[in-house]
């Protein structure tokens, strides 16, 4: 091998390696602005990190969709009420490109709720399985599921804090979103 041909194989293998650290910015971005859009109560912003066309959403409780609009319709009702409050901070993600243009990941997710008018806090802990796309140079969301890991809800008054509970997955009696469309 030629040092000119040597040359030209480390730049190439030095381009790959930048266009795969782009890649993998370009998701954590993305996600990162995921959850700040869903805590800033901005569906436009929300549906704008999905793919367009087909996607699968799984949601737990909250439901599974296979149209971003049909999630953010759901999250616009439910997340988007003055007295919801929410904060969503990701962490740990192992991000893997398939390709050029598709990768999937897993996130660690801390997600804490205070729902003002029934006096609730809920404490999620989980992770997300995602897929991604990239299209014209753009990562969006093509697939997600959050699976919940451990769960503690508390109710608030006025001298008191009580546990409702604490542990994996809270029975749906005691942890239904619809209860906070209200």
């Amino acid at each position: 091998m030629t040092s000119q041909q040597h040359n030209a194989q480390s730049a190439n293998s030095l381009e790959q390696r930048i266009a795969r650290l782009e890649a993998i910015e370009a998701i954590k971005q993305l996600k990162y602005r995921y959850f700040f859009h869903c805590d800033q109560k901005q569906p436009e912003a929300v549906r704008a990190c999905f793919a367009d066309g087909p996607v699968r959403i799984e949601y737990g409780r909250v439901g599974n969709f296979d149209s971003a609009d049909e999630m953010v319709a759901i999250f616009a009702k439910l997340a988007c009420a003055e007295h919801i409050v929410e904060m969503h901070h990701a962490q740990n993600p192992q991000i893997e490109l398939l390709s050029d243009t598709g990768a999937r990941a897993i996130w660690g997710i801390f997600y804490y709720l205070i729902d003002t008018q029934q006096q609730i806090t809920t404490q999620l802990g989980g992770f997300y399985e995602d897929e991604y796309r990239c299209d014209a140079g753009e990562w969006k969301i093509t697939a997600t599921r959050f699976n919940v890991k451990s769960t503690q809800i508390l109710a608030l008054s006025d001298d008191r804090v009580q546990a409702v509970f604490a542990g994996a997955q809270a029975p749906a009696e005691l942890d239904d979103p619809n209860k906070q469309a209200g």
